[in-house]
């Protein structure tokens, strides 16, 4: 797979939940980190996608978004 987006992380589908057209699939990544996406049912199914199988989380963002607790912050 070549994709311009370099940050693809390859993981182990841990769930699936399926809503009325999208679902929701969790990956767990090597360090124990687990990434969610809402694809389509569709995407799902024309992937392949079961629990226990490998894919990947692919990341392509324009900007990233930064925020503090300043109750926590010393």
């Amino acid at each position: 797979m070549k994709l311009s987006a370099r940050n693809q992380l390859k993981g182990k589908v841990v769930s699936i939940e399926k809503g009325a057209v999208n679902g929701i699939v969790g990956i767990e990544l090597k360090g124990g980190d687990v990434i969610s996406a809402t694809i389509t049912l569709s995407a799902i199914e024309e992937l392949g996608l079961t629990v226990g199988g490998d894919a990947y989380a692919v990341i392509k963002a324009t900007s990233v978004m930064v925020g503090v607790d300043h109750h926590h912050c010393k």
